[in-house]
């Protein structure tokens, strides 16, 4: 119990420092007119509340991810806790701080276009190809999970709950934000905060051995799987996750002040990580041993994990009312999935979204687009997600590292997470019998050199110049050009 309340406590500390050090290397300007204001259109570009914002952002970028994500990287043992604190702090939060600030600075722009602004065309292309095909997957199968948690509820059909989602999501990729979003996700994150600290009350009120392992070095993966890399690509949503930087522009378009961005943008993934964090204790701490939860995750996936779990520690309505908390997350982040593709999309096109017919241009085909992929057997297709997902969050650490050094700003906040990003992906994909199937020494030789490399291009290129003490930069409140 005491080392769980210390990766707690250690995420909220992080956000009081780093994130305060963060925000200052950035160089906020309050006086600058944000997006919200300069291009509102009163469908994408609102004004709201910075509370709201920050329960939208949470319920965004956090889908399953902070749930199954940990779930799984329980079978790992402590170290998925040490990766979760230590990623959260130093490069998820970062990653999505500077997703979310950069779009602000940038007229709303999306991430494609953010990238492509300082990494160049190719970069652009590259981003855009991913992202759609992230969001499209994210989309479907944010569909199908919620659907089946909640057969497994109601009794109600897989198919008919299936169509209700999309139904929903349609309505919510097309409307303004204010109007169904901006109202239904600020409850929807307090009932999911709700019953994840009431799952973990109930869990250290239990006869259940909190924790049990805290060698952290020791790898006890039922199957013998490497910690390097696939605690990095599996446990991402609470740690980092490139899913996100597709998600922040939306928030970025409705902030009211540069002010906001450290509670909405670096605070929301600090939240997403305390999420995680209880997550992965259930794991290790609900289950005797790996073996057993990996026997329940093998016969029904990570939801049966979360449905066992939950009804267990809460009892049935208890349990019940922690399931949809769950369910929300999925279908809370699969709406917005296909809102970014749309804006995606219309931006690529120069369309404007005012219009209900050109939202309609762009979203319909989106939909049955989804609907055909929903049918299909894609799993192939899916288990190349993890590793686009990283990939993503390479290149926009690489993004916020460029821009930093640009401007002659502490480019290591940024630079040195996606030099270990970068070696992970590449380590991943050099290894993973669905990329180059080569042996593990020689993958992960190749990622590190593959990382240093690429850091030695980055500093030849843009880090040599002058980058302002880390004292120079906490006394300046100046904003960027």
């Amino acid at each position: 119990m005491t080392l769980f309340f210390a990766c707690v406590a250690s995420l909220i500390i992080g956000y009081a420092i780093y994130g305060k050090v963060i925000e200052r290397i950035f160089g906020i300007d309050s006086e600058r007119k944000t997006p919200a204001y300069t291009m509102q259109d009163g469908v994408d570009f609102t004004p709201m509340a910075k509370w709201k914002l920050i329960f939208i952002q949470v319920l965004d970028i956090a889908g399953i991810g902070p749930i199954f994500g940990p779930i799984l990287g329980a079978l790992y043992g402590p170290a998925a806790l040490i990766w979760i604190v230590i990623g959260g702090i130093f490069a998820g939060a970062v990653h999505d701080y500077f997703s979310g600030m950069l779009s602000i600075r940038n007229r709303g722009e999306n991430m494609p276009d953010v990238v492509g602004r300082y990494m160049g065309m190719p970069a652009r292309h590259l981003m855009r190809v991913f992202a759609m095909v992230l969001l499209l997957l994210v989309g479907v199968v944010f569909v199908l999970a919620p659907a089946k948690l909640l057969t497994e509820l109601t009794g109600v059909q897989t198919g008919i709950l299936v169509a209700a989602i999309f139904g929903y999501y349609f309505l919510a990729t097309i409307l303004p934000i204010d109007k169904l979003i901006g109202r239904l996700y600020p409850l929807f994150g307090m009932l999911l905060l709700v019953m994840t600290i009431s799952v973990a009350v109930a869990l250290f009120a239990s006869d259940h051995s909190i924790l049990p392992n805290t060698d952290f070095l020791a790898n006890v993966h039922p199957k013998t799987l490497p910690i390097w890399p696939l605690l990095f690509i599996t446990l991402s949503c609470g740690a980092i996750s490139g899913f996100h930087c597709t998600q922040s522009p939306l928030m970025a378009r409705c902030c009211k002040n540069e002010c906001e961005g450290r509670s909405v943008f670096y605070g929301a993934m600090i939240i997403e990580s305390i999420i995680a964090l209880v997550w992965a204790t259930v794991g290790m701490s609900f289950y005797d041993n790996p073996e057993a939860l990996q026997a329940v995750i093998a016969s029904g996936s990570p939801s049966a994990v979360v449905s066992e779990a939950s009804r267990a520690l809460l009892g049935t309505l208890g349990g019940a009312l922690s399931i949809i908390a769950v369910v929300i997350l999925p279908i809370t982040s699969g709406d917005t999935a296909f809102r970014s593709a749309r804006l995606i999309v219309a931006d690529a096109l120069k369309l404007n979204q005012r219009p209900v017919a050109k939202r309609l241009y762009v979203a319909v085909p989106l939909f049955i687009i989804g609907y055909i992929i929903s049918t299909q057997n894609f799993s192939m297709i899916w288990r190349y997600f993890g590793f686009a997902n990283q990939c993503l969050s390479a290149m926009m650490l690489w993004t916020a590292a460029v821009y930093l050094a640009r401007h002659a700003k502490l480019h290591w906040i940024a630079s040195l997470p996606a030099t270990f990003m970068t070696a992970v992906v590449v380590t991943f994909i050099l290894n993973a019998q669905i990329g180059f199937n080569l042996p593990y020494n020689v993958s992960v030789i190749a990622g590190i050199v593959a990382a240093i490399a690429t850091m030695v291009a980055f500093m030849i290129k843009y880090g040599m110049n002058r980058v302002p003490m880390a004292e120079e930069v906490l006394a300046s409140d100046s904003a960027d050009a």
